[in-house]
């Protein structure tokens, strides 16, 4: 059934703010829920490299010069081999080269966002790499907001089950607030998430969503919470289910290829990419998706 609330009207502008600060602490909370989460994997090893410590996160603390700032939460473990769970909170103004691109921002081109970002490079190539990233966005004084963010995977070598169940999630997911945003958000997915100059998917899809403002901001804040606690559900799973099997050196190599083209796809088309970078963001922090190692043959 689609999500409904007692509280059908969304807030007045005034109480933006209010969102604000309710979207940052819950983007450092599914940080910190996360990152306990993939280190307690890293406990529960038995694989491959199992002789090796468990990984733990190293945290860094980084300040922006237009304003804001945010940490970099990096772990280079026996599971993971690179995972990066960064969030931040930022404030300024947008270049003129994007004010443009942004809505509302010709006419004031003032900006607040913050978010959590989060890739996982994992050791073994039977365990699938991910992404998933979700946002609050404010133009102005807040008469242009929006939410935004998404999760998508991407085997080294393709399992039908895992795909089937990380879909069927989001799904459930996204059928608690419209029976209207999977369909959506996953064809949004697959369009976003393609290699054009290679014409092929970058992974297996997800789902994808961006300028979300229904008019209901409480369900819309709801549903970008909704869409971090499902990431938290199902990866876990995927990664339990594989990473003490077994794997071989052809499919360590299928695996650097693989990890090539998602390199190609961050660095030419990635929006979180071109965002941070062109917003005086942390270099160091955007370029945490892109892989340890990589081959391109």
């Amino acid at each position: 059934m689609p999500y409904s609330s007692a509280n059908a009207k969304s807030p007045s502008g005034a109480d933006i703010h209010a969102y604000q600060r309710r979207a940052t602490a819950w983007f450092r909370e599914l940080r910190d829920e996360i990152c306990a989460e993939f280190e307690a994997l890293e406990d529960v090893h038995i694989g491959t490299y199992r002789d090796r410590p468990p990984g733990r996160f190293e945290r860094k603390e980084w300040t922006r010069e237009g304003g804001g700032g945010g940490e970099i939460s990096l772990m280079r473990g026996r599971v993971f081999e690179k995972v990066g769970v960064n969030i931040s909170t930022v404030h300024g103004e947008f270049s003129e080269s994007m004010r443009k691109e942004i809505p509302g921002a010709e006419a004031d081109p003032r900006f607040w966002a913050s978010g959590i970002s989060l890739v996982a490079h994992m050791r073994s190539p039977l365990v699938p790499a991910v992404h998933m990233n979700t946002r609050m966005i404010v133009v102005g004084e807040g008469a242009k907001h929006w939410f935004g963010g998404g999760s998508d995977l991407t085997p080294m070598i393709e399992n039908a089950q895992d795909t089937a169940d990380f879909h069927q999630a989001f799904q459930t997911c996204c059928e608690r607030f419209s029976t209207d945003y999977y369909p959506k958000y996953k064809q949004w997915c697959d369009e976003y998430f393609h290699i054009k100059h290679r014409d092929e998917p970058r992974g297996a899809g997800g789902i994808f969503f961006d300028y979300l403002d229904s008019g209901n901001r409480e369900q819309d804040f709801l549903f970008t919470r909704a869409v971090g606690e499902t990431f938290l559900a199902i990866y876990p799973e995927l990664v339990r289910r594989h990473m003490n099997e077994p794997w071989t050196e052809e499919q360590r190599e299928r695996q650097l290829v693989k990890r090539g083209r998602y390199a190609e796809f961050n660095l030419l088309y990635d929006r979180g990419t071109r965002f941070g970078l062109q917003t005086g963001g942390n270099v160091e922090a955007i370029l945490m998706s892109l892989p340890p190692e990589a081959k391109w043959p």
